[in-house]
């Protein structure tokens, strides 16, 4: 008798996953792309004034991400989700009422909201692919569904592009654009999301599917003390690190082009979508790697562990980034390690469902991002002051950084998680 069709309803909701990583990405892009114009022609900043914008935002995003992975574990994902993406909206059209009386002040204020609520996207995206993928598919899930990011970051340019003068006199606009594609995606989430095991159009077999690799869980709910006591906690948040390699590409990538070659804001479209592409690329190729060595019979732990390494090593020449005169060269330099961060960050995702429970998914993703946004913080802070004394010759510091963090980063996560051994309901470990 032949075995009933799996069926594909999963993809489907990581589909939703994906446009709204993409939108989130769009009003997390869009400051860093008007940045240089902003600075030059309206707001007059100084680059230590521009830190502390995206200090407000990372400040705020930190204790988002904590807040909203608790929020999202406990009331469900649905619900979160809608939350999440309605308070970053409204505080992204929020920054086109700044005028140049309020200054970076106004722009800081608008951060800190557009932070708190963009820290449940990456939660409740975790929480969902937990619970609506097995686990030799998780990776694969993960990083279609961060590609999203780079997807974003292409699309900021091009809508800016698109709307924004030349010298910046429509920047408003912007904002309102994307206020309306939020709106429209939080109508197709409300109206069709729901977990699997109620869900009316998936098929038996594909619930099965699902729910093949996964230990059965009890509704009671996993408090912060006991996920902040265990070590797997702490490796996640060490994966998370390099989150300040990311921001730092994403928030002063267009102003290490406009310094080091002179582009303004018509010229860094191109560079930034070139970035972004190889990025995606980087992204969906992570997940697959690590979800391949698992279909080869790989343990979970060295097909994970693996990939991460491959990736720290396609990053370690960005560290040249600022040793070259050639646009393009430079550009190259970072879209490869762009890629490979998209890629490690595919995996390290990852780790949170294949070691905790679906219940704690959540507050761990938000635990570890967390920390891996308060070391962009420290990263902006220092960079923004570096850059006001030395000039452009900062970024060397910078780039030295994001090609040997990863390496780093690796070998502590396998001296506190060398095993990667699941964790039980409560947390408990295998005997």
């Amino acid at each position: 008798m032949p075995k009933p069709k799996i069926g594909s309803y999963r993809w489907r909701i990581m589909a939703l996953l994906f446009m709204a990583t993409t939108l989130n990405y769009i009003d997390r892009s869009l400051l860093g792309i008007l940045g240089p114009t902003l600075r030059d022609h309206i707001f007059s900043w100084t680059n230590q004034q521009y830190s502390y914008i995206l200090i407000a935002f990372k400040f705020a995003y930190a204790f988002g991400l904590l807040a909203m992975g608790a929020v999202i574990d406990r009331i469900g994902t649905k619900k979160g989700y809608l939350y999440s993406i309605g308070t970053w909206s409204v505080f992204s059209m929020l920054h086109a009422a700044v005028t140049r009386s309020i200054g970076w002040v106004g722009f800081a204020i608008a951060r800190l909201g557009l932070g708190f609520g963009e820290g449940g996207n990456f939660p409740a995206c975790i929480k969902t692919i937990a619970e609506w993928f097995p686990k030799k598919e998780r990776a694969l899930a993960t990083g279609i569904f961060n590609a999203g990011t780079n997807v974003g970051a292409i699309l900021a340019p091009l809508i800016i592009s698109a709307v924004v003068g030349g010298q910046g006199q429509r920047w408003q606009l912007v904002f309102f654009v994307t206020a309306a594609f939020s709106a429209s995606w939080a109508v197709l989430w409300f109206k069709s999301y729901k977990t699997p095991e109620v869900h009316p159009k998936l098929s038996a077999a594909e619930l099965e599917y699902i729910l093949s690799d996964s230990s059965p869980e009890t509704v009671e709910k996993i408090p912060w003390r006991k996920v902040l006591g265990v070590r797997e906690t702490w490796a996640f948040a060490v994966a998370k690190l390099p989150d300040a390699v990311w921001f730092f590409y994403l928030f002063w990538g267009s102003f290490f082009l406009n310094a080091q070659f002179g582009l303004a804001l018509k010229g860094l479209a191109l560079p930034l979508i070139v970035i972004y592409v190889v990025a995606d690329i980087g992204s969906v190729a992570g997940g697959w790697l690590s979800s391949a060595f698992i279909k080869k019979g790989w343990p979970i732990n060295r097909a994970r562990k693996t990939t991460l390494f491959i990736c720290s090593v396609v990053i370690m020449p960005v560290v040249f980034a600022t040793q070259t005169s050639n646009q393009w060269v430079a550009v190259g330099l970072i879209a490869l390690a762009a890629a490979g961060h998209q890629a490690w960050s595919a995996n390290a995702f990852t780790l949170v469902s294949d070691v905790f429970p679906k219940k704690a998914t959540a507050s761990v993703t938000g635990i570890g991002g967390m920390v891996g946004t308060f070391a962009g913080i420290a990263a902006d802070l220092g960079l923004g002051r570096l850059l006001d004394q030395s000039g452009r010759r900062g970024y060397f510091f910078a780039f030295l950084v994001a090609g040997l963090l990863y390496l780093v980063a690796l070998g502590v996560i396998h001296l506190i998680m060398p095993r990667m051994t699941p964790l039980g309901d409560n947390l408990k470990r295998a005997a």
